[in-house]
């Protein structure tokens, strides 16, 4: 085990009790003179921050962009990366069913490849009031693998549970229902359900006209829960557990907060040739013309800053 698997493991662990998602990425086969053995493993959170060793700079740029991509695919992947030309010779990644092979022209004659396993919080569910059908959520949820956060009252909900959590249910029968409502839609969570009749509902939503507008009112559903004809607490909680699951199955993937500036960006290193992600620490020149040019490493952006012209003529061509 590496001296560093340790720490890794307790940041892993810290992550996902604070919602957090990242992919963990594990080399699982090296040649050499990779400078990553079979075992070294890193994270790579939705901001393009790596923590851990996977390889050196080129290789870490390469991990990068795949990772992210597979935080919001939400799929696993095996990632090849070798310095020979790509299996088509076009030089682009070559995609395989759950696995991508990469040339890197970095790579100092190794090659590795490195398991990418995307790891999205457990689902959070809030759960107002103490009715029978919040009772049964509450049994419900965690068989679905959800996180159940319950209160009987307004004042046991944290704006920290509103904001990392994927669901707010509120069947505390006219209990403290305007404040968790407004802050939920506020706090901009997924799914939000109101337990009452389409009566009473309605007069809930009109109740909160001064506080929210039509479209942040039409977010709450009220009745909440998809018609399956439930009549029971049992079977109410079964019929809004699956209109939460909808909700947040639609939500998983393509809500990811990948920051637009960071992850989701990619750009060619015009002396190697390489793709890498622009995120906080990829190194970048403003020498030799009007755009900012990103590298996969220092090395490569001492190479342009010594004669921007000539690699700017060889990526224009």
């Amino acid at each position: 085990m590496s001296p560093a698997a340790p720490l890794l493991e307790a940041r892993m662990a810290e992550l996902t009790g604070r919602h957090v998602p990242f992919v963990k990425a594990t080399v699982v086969r090296a040649r050499r003179p990779a400078s990553a053995r079979p075992g070294d493993t890193a994270l790579v959170l939705a901001d393009g921050r790596v923590e851990g060793f996977v390889g050196g700079a080129c290789a870490e740029a390469t991990v990068r962009v795949q990772a992210l991509r597979t935080l919001r695919s939400g799929e696993s992947l095996l990632l090849r990366i070798s310095p020979q030309e790509t299996a088509d010779g076009t030089g682009e990644p070559v995609v395989e069913e759950g696995a991508v092979s990469v040339a890197n022209p970095c790579l100092s004659g190794g090659e590795l490849e490195i398991f990418l396993e995307p790891l999205q919080p457990v689902p959070r569910v809030v759960v107002l009031g103490e009715s029978p059908i919040a009772h049964s959520l509450a049994a419900f949820g965690p068989v679905l693998g959800y996180e159940i956060t319950e209160a009987s009252g307004a004042d046991g909900i944290t704006p920290e549970d509103l904001a990392g959590s994927q669901a707010l249910v509120v069947a505390s029968h006219g209990r403290g229902e305007e404040p968790v409502l407004v802050s939920a839609v506020r706090a901009g969570v997924p799914y939000i359900g109101l337990v009452a009749s389409p009566r009473r509902g309605a007069a809930v939503l009109d109740g909160l006209t001064h506080e929210l507008d039509a479209e942040q009112r039409a977010r709450i559903r009220t009745p909440a829960g998809l018609w399956i004809g439930a009549r029971t607490p049992g079977e109410i909680a079964v019929s809004i557990l699956a209109e939460v699951i909808q909700t947040v199955r639609s939500h998983s993937v393509e809500e990811v907060d990948v920051a637009p500036e960071t992850g989701s960006v990619t750009a060619v290193d015009p002396v190697c040739g390489m793709t890498v992600s622009v995120a906080d620490g990829t190194p970048y020149s403003d020498e030799g013309g009007d755009e900012r040019r990103w590298f996969c490493c220092a090395g490569c952006r001492a190479a342009y800053e010594k004669d921007p012209a000539r690699h700017a003529k060889a990526d224009a061509s």
